[in-house]
């Protein structure tokens, strides 16, 4: 059974997802450790006590002193994958370099459009007819690691920002857990900045919807 290690910022519902599906016996895993840059993230409450760790990460001065006591902590609980699942917190290079190619990130956009935070409220003043999600290896920079897989939504003509951010989020609980899946069963990789699956590089990011895991044509 694979270990996962999971860092979060806010409430967990793609902690929960994970749980869910460990649970319904679909995610052949276990979470060994839940990690927040912020003392009281709720989604610290979705696990047992003893599989929390949390700092307050602004009290740390250089930055780089958190990323270290955090890829120490991740490191004690030997997961086999790290994925960030609503961690709104840049990771430092040396943190991505202890674990890449076994770190994975959740982002609420179709990257590479909108990088970086208020990605909703971009699209709509775009006119984006299209949004959705990715999951992509980290990288140094920002939310330019190689993308996995993908769920679209639409944009809807009188959305606002926390309508389409709700429809996104659950775009991403399915998306998550499908490229977990990959991730737990030996599927996926990073080789020369790029996504593999089952030993062939990927032209293009897998698609995921109702249907599950599909080819994007």
């Amino acid at each position: 059974m694979r270990r996962l290690a999971v860092l979060v910022s806010g409430r967990g519902s793609n902690l929960q997802a994970l749980l869910d599906a460990i649970d319904a016996g679909s995610l052949d895993a276990e979470i060994v450790g839940v990690f927040s840059d912020r003392l009281n993230a709720p989604a610290l409450e979705r696990v047992a006590q003893d599989l929390r760790w949390s700092r307050d990460a602004k009290s740390y001065a250089p930055r780089v002193e958190f990323d270290d006591e955090l890829a120490d902590a991740i490191e004690a609980v030997r997961p086999d994958w790290v994925l960030c699942a609503g961690y709104l917190r840049l990771l430092d290079a040396s943190f991505v370099a202890r674990f890449r190619g076994r770190l994975l990130n959740i982002h609420p956009s179709l990257l590479p459009a909108y990088r970086g935070l208020k990605t909703h409220a971009r699209a709509i003043a775009d006119g984006a007819t299209e949004h959705g999600a990715s999951v992509h290896f980290v990288s140094p920079e920002l939310d330019a690691g190689a993308v996995i897989a993908q769920a679209t939504v639409p944009v809807l003509p009188d959305d606002t920002p926390d309508a389409l951010a709700d429809r996104v989020l659950a775009a991403e609980h399915p998306l998550l857990v499908a490229v977990t899946g990959l991730a737990v069963a030996g599927r996926i990789a990073e080789q020369d900045e790029q996504a593999w699956l089952d030993g062939y590089p990927l032209l293009r990011p897998l698609l995921v919807d109702s249907a599950g895991i599909s080819p994007t044509p």
